[in-house]
């Protein structure tokens, strides 16, 4: 059934002209206030390495780069990414 899905709609264009789009009324009644919402003006968080995974040594032209792969504390495996 998916591929029957895909195989119809492989004729179709992927990209949207911006006539497409209507302009954006906005309802003001609908604003909440973020105050004790919990929500705080910095929202970031520390990223804490787990595990490195792989490792390699990239070589350009006039340099060598050791690159790591590295597995973060909340992420998926898929999710690594490669450090310098």
């Amino acid at each position: 059934m998916c591929k029957k899905l895909l195989s119809e709609l492989a004729a179709v264009h992927p990209v949207l002209h911006i006539s497409m789009f209507k302009k954006f009324m906005g309802d003001p009644s609908l604003i909440t206030s973020t105050e004790n919402s919990g929500i705080y003006d910095i929202l970031s968080y520390e990223e804490i390495p787990i595990q490195i995974l792989d490792r390699q040594v990239r070589k350009f032209r006039t340099k060598e780069v050791a690159l790591v792969k590295v597995l973060w504390r909340n992420q998926f495996f898929k999710e690594a990414t490669w450090e310098a």
